[in-house]
């Protein structure tokens, strides 16, 4: 009797979940239906412009000559030195904030401003790099202020991802050192750092993967839209893939607008270089540790 009893409201709760994920299958298959479509209709305008010409070409005001080798080779420059700033610095505060900060209000409190820090928008981290790197350091519009900018605003995310990979390895790791007389930095650099690697660097390279096509922080610092040279040095003018995609999508031609997906094809393919090399990186450590 009292089994029945409980019977209805196990039916509206099997029809409430039976609902909700039909409204999450529902959502999923829209979000995968446009993000087809759009790769389809960009896909079909810019791969015909996509050659070795347009790889190793200047931009330039005729459509059958412009290409995006500055843009690359400020991307590459760009993505270099945002790593090398922001992978030290991350991965250490990370290390302090898990292994030798005490847990008392002022640790929660920084933390707290971190995870904050990781969905301020990019637009601010572009008008803080105006401020301090363009003119209080007098970087100028180069690609070290750019560089420093973008790593100001990947590193809350490498922190974090971080942070993570460091809670993840077991307590009896550190403990089983610490039995065999390891001093606190030796268990870390040899025992927990190598076990944590493979989620470090897939956080630090995801994080990368969106700094790569940030346009807002960068215009902000007055990156040139325009360039038909190579930077050499990291005091040099540049440009990168996503601000020449907004210069050509700004102009009326439709030959730039379809240079300009093209040039969507590059960034996307290089995402997916750089999403994959983190795959293969964390299951290579992941084998190893």
């Amino acid at each position: 009797m009292s089994a029945d009893r409980f019977r209805p409201a196990q039916a509206r709760r099997r029809r409430a979940g039976q609902i909700f994920q039909v409204l999450c299958v529902t959502s999923i298959g829209f979000s995968i239906a446009v993000l087809a479509i759009l790769l389809v209709d960009v896909a079909r305008d810019g791969l015909r412009w996509v050659s070795w010409d347009f790889l190793t070409h200047f931009p330039s005001r005729i459509p059958e000559r412009a290409g995006i080798k500055s843009a690359i080779l400020g991307s590459l420059w760009m993505m270099a030195l945002t790593a090398g700033i922001s992978f030290p610095i991350g991965v250490g505060a990370a290390i302090y904030l898990e292994e030798y900060s005490p847990r008392n209000w002022f640790t929660r409190i920084l933390q707290t401003n971190i995870a904050n820090l990781a969905g301020v928008p990019s637009i601010v981290y572009g008008i803080l790099g105006l401020a301090i790197f363009v003119r209080f350091f007098g970087f100028g519009r180069s690609v070290l202020a750019g560089a420093a900018t973008l790593a100001l605003l990947v590193l809350p995310v490498v922190i974090i991802a971080a942070q993570e990979a460091l809670k993840a390895v077991p307590n009896s790791l550190r403990e089983a050192s610490y039995g065999v007389g390891a001093t606190k930095w030796q268990t870390i650099r040899y025992q927990v750092l190598p076990v944590a690697l493979p989620g470090i660097l897939t956080g630090t390279i995801l994080s990368l993967s969106r700094a790569i096509g940030e346009t807002a922080p960068l215009i902000m610092i007055g990156a040139l839209t325009f360039i038909a040279f190579s930077p050499t040095s990291p005091m040099d003018p540049f440009t990168v893939l996503p601000i020449q995609i907004f210069n050509w999508t700004a102009k009326p031609q439709a030959e730039f607008h379809e240079l300009a997906a093209g040039a969507i094809v590059v960034l996307l393919i290089v995402l997916l270089v750089m999403n994959a090399g983190a795959i293969l990186l964390r299951n290579k450590f992941q084998k190893r540790f």
